[in-house]
């Protein structure tokens, strides 16, 4: 079984022998596990496509077929093409790193990898379309629209949140509106990247507001009280121990973060009684 093509997904493909072959662009460097997208798992469904229009929705250029290598990363594959092997960078997007020298495995950089590859490996056509600029980067890699069985990989991606709209260089900016309007409806549903606050910017990916917003989590109680269940004890311990959703056992004085968030499962005199029982204080 196939992904299905989706008139939308359809409309756009490649001018051949656009640019030069060895024009260079600038180039912007980016800067866990995290859940698994659902798109692809049932390879019967299409990404939705956004209700706007877009002009180059009515576009009908020829693509050009090619054989695939290896899935690279979440924006970037190895091919065929014209006799040789090439590295195909992805247009107008960026994906988490997942081996990168100095950056290592970002947040979603293993699932968008996993996605793209999903994708290009399942497809039975395979095929580019170049924009009307510079073809190649200042790396040698080819610079294009993926399509597999007819639908736009960057699309795909940028739907599940797992990918930004990156590297916008005119006149290579043939889908950029479509683009900015696919991030801008994953941006408010906080699908992938935009799950975690400020993790994906404009000039890179942000992960240590991936970990702090995972470790305030983790230190969030489980159970919440209401005004009318958080009674003080009459003998006038104030300290609560709770067990959160981990089974981490912490305590939480007065002066805590998430104090009046807590529903007490134990009352404590003293911060050493807390810890004589097995509870430790937040981290946060």
């Amino acid at each position: 079984m196939r992904l299905k093509l989706i008139p939308a997904l359809l409309a756009a493909s490649l001018l051949t022998g656009c640019g030069s072959d060895h024009a260079e662009r600038p180039q912007v460097p980016a800067s866990g596990q995290a859940p698994a997208s659902s798109y692809g798992a049932d390879k019967n469904s299409a990404p939705p496509v956004s209700g706007k229009g877009y002009e180059t929705d009515q576009l009908d250029i020829a693509k050009a077929p090619v054989q695939l290598v290896r899935a690279v990363d979440g924006d970037t594959i190895r091919v065929e093409w014209q006799g040789q092997e090439e590295n195909v960078r992805f247009l107008l997007i960026d994906t988490p790193e997942t081996s990168h020298p100095q950056l290592g495995v970002q947040p979603y950089g293993p699932e968008a990898k996993d996605f793209t590859a999903r994708m290009v490996e399942e497809a039975d056509l395979l095929e580019l379309e170049f924009d009307i600029g510079p073809n190649r980067d200042k790396y040698g890699r080819l610079l294009a629209y993926v399509y597999a069985d007819g639908v736009m990989v960057q699309e795909a991606l940028l739907h599940e949140g797992l990918a930004r709209v990156a590297y916008i260089y005119p006149p290579n900016v043939r889908y950029v509106d479509k683009f900015n309007g696919l991030q801008q409806d994953s941006r408010n549903e906080a699908q992938g990247i935009w799950s975690v606050e400020n993790y994906a910017q404009e000039d890179g990916f942000y992960p240590e507001h991936f970990d702090d917003t995972a470790a305030a989590e983790a230190e969030e109680p489980a159970s919440k009280a209401t005004p009318a269940e958080d009674k003080t004890p009459a003998n006038g311990c104030s300290i609560k121990g709770n067990i959160n959703s981990k089974g981490d056992k912490i305590y939480h004085t007065p002066e805590s973060r998430y104090y009046d968030a807590t529903d007490p499962e134990a009352w404590f005199c003293s911060e050493q009684e807390a810890e004589a029982a097995g509870f430790r204080a937040p981290k946060s």
